[in-house]
Parts: C-alpha cells; sequence; structure tokens
C-alpha cells in the first residue's frame, strides 16, 4: 500500500473521531420500522417523514432515531433539543 494513502486513512480516523467537523445539509434514508418502511428527507433544516404519525405531527419516532445516530452532525435548526 502506498504511504500517501496509508497517511489518508490515518487522517481519516482522527477524523471521525470528530464528528463536529460534519454538518449534514441534506440526507435521504429509508427507515425500516416494525410494520413498514418509511423515506426520511433532511432538505433546508426541516425533516419530512412518509409515516402516518409524522403527516399528522410533523415529528415521528424515525426521524428521532436519526436525530439521536447523527447528533452533532445535524444542523442545529434540524434537531430536537429536547432528546435527552
Amino acid at each position: 500500500m502506498q504511504s500517501s494513502l496509508i497517511g489518508k486513512i490515518e487522517k481519516a480516523k482522527r477524523y471521525a473521531e470528530e464528528p463536529e467537523r460534519v454538518t449534514i445539509s441534506a440526507l435521504s434514508a429509508e427507515f425500516r420500522g416494525e410494520n413498514d418502511s418509511h423515506t426520511l428527507t433532511l432538505t433546508e433544516g426541516k425533516w419530512h417523514c412518509s409515516c402516518h404519525f409524522f403527516a399528522e405531527w410533523g415529528e415521528c419516532v424515525h426521524i428521532m432515531t436519526l436525530q439521536r445516530l447523527l447528533g452533532r452532525m445535524l444542523p442545529v435548526s434540524s434537531t430536537n433539543r429536547e432528546q435527552d
């Protein structure tokens, strides 16, 4: 393996330990729930989920789960500040 590639791998490992370096601005994900799969999107700081609960409440367990998983990598406007 070339030494320059080894250096990049090491740098990637360091970066992965600092998730605050990354801010996700757009995202599309498929969430496999207990009863069905749902499409989640984050666009311009706003979430959308294809589940029925989101359609009524504007929030759902699928979005809350992704917010917990992605944490500091999401823009402040798209995170639920009452997570803990």
